[in-house]
């Protein structure tokens, strides 16, 4: 997908929008998204964007603070911009910048050429992300559906 409008509803499936799923780890968080992700898009192996996750995340942490990650990769094969949103029942370690522990993740997960898209869904995030009173919100959703909600509705 080449379109230049693409949003935050463009990208999020309700059946990757998951809340208070139980993580253990930085680790086990990323293994669960990728599982997720490749079950929704079959074309896209699970083992390739779990390796791309940790890849990027080697390069430096995507944890941008405030108990807020956004963990992304380009991934070889994928035809179309993914995004996915998880909540944590209790935050986890995640190496972030200023070392709280995180609960709150939208992944990313983009064609490989992709580059202006991915940072301008990136930019998107964390400009929405930083609003503190709409991660609140997103914490408080008790169901997939009310998190599916939240963030594709209006606010």
């Amino acid at each position: 997908m080449t379109d230049s409008t693409l949003t935050i509803n463009n990208i999020l499936a309700p059946e990757l929008t998951l809340c208070r799923v139980n993580g253990t780890s930085k680790k086990r968080i990323l293994e669960f998204i990728s599982e997720k992700v490749a079950g929704q898009y079959p074309e896209l192996d699970e083992t390739q964007i779990f390796n791309n996750l940790i890849a990027r995340e080697r390069l430096g942490s995507t944890g941008i603070g405030q108990g807020i990650a956004i963990p992304h990769c380009r991934l070889d094969g994928c035809t179309r911009v993914v995004g996915a949103l998880v909540t944590l029942e209790e935050g986890v370690a995640f190496d972030a910048i200023d070392n709280q522990p995180v609960d709150l993740l939208f992944t990313l997960i983009v064609p490989r050429e992709a580059t202006s898209e991915h940072l301008e869904l990136l930019s998107q995030l964390a400009e929405q992300f930083n609003d503190r009173s709409f991660c609140d919100a997103l914490r408080a959703c008790t169901s997939n559906d009310g998190l599916y909600q939240k963030i594709t509705g209006n606010r």
